[in-house]
């Protein structure tokens, strides 16, 4: 027990190691560039000492690079020039997977100027088949035969289906 109290803090500081001696007595701040005077009390250590080791510090050093040549394009295209040559499957895709993005309300926009409409309650993509002509039942809905985009099974299927206009997405 004597090693953990004073004896034993007497015996570190005449210790002929000075490392240890500098452990037990510690370091005068003064040496090491701080001013510890009474007129700077106020003043927080963190403003006026960044770091013991500033002399080796990295800090201002730039690193050597250079910036490839394909990095340095002018323009890009537009995202939405580029979106009128995916098929219909990369725009669902796009769609199903870019939830609450910009992306998916730019497929939805390009899926929807492909006369593909988006059912409110089904929440499925649907579109006229093109070999037949629905038949107006009243002026709210309409009976035909239509081409359903299952995102579970990820096809196209074709449906007969009674349509009312209020389901779908209006543009």
């Amino acid at each position: 027990m004597d090693r953990y109290g004073l004896n034993g803090l007497l015996g570190l500081l005449r210790a002929e190691n000075p490392d240890q001696n500098t452990v037990a007595i510690g370091s005068d701040l003064n040496i090491l560039g701080l001013d510890m005077s009474e007129k700077s009390i106020d003043v927080k250590l963190s403003k006026t000492f960044p770091s013991p080791w500033i002399e080796t510090s990295r800090s201002e050093v730039e690193p050597q690079f250079t910036v490839p040549e394909y990095f340095k394009v002018d323009s890009l295209s537009k995202v939405e020039d580029k979106l009128t040559l995916f098929t219909d499957e990369t725009l669902f895709y796009i769609f199903y997977t870019r939830t609450k993005d910009v992306l998916q309300e730019l497929s939805a926009r390009e899926l929807m100027n492909r006369n593909w409409r988006y059912h409110k309650e089904l929440q499925v993509w649907l579109t006229k088949d093109s070999n037949t002509e629905p038949i107006q039942q009243s002026p709210q809905s309409e009976r035909g035969l239509y081409i359903f985009f299952d995102p579970h099974n990820w096809e196209k299927v074709r449906k007969e289906f009674i349509l009312y206009y209020q389901a779908i997405m209006s543009t």
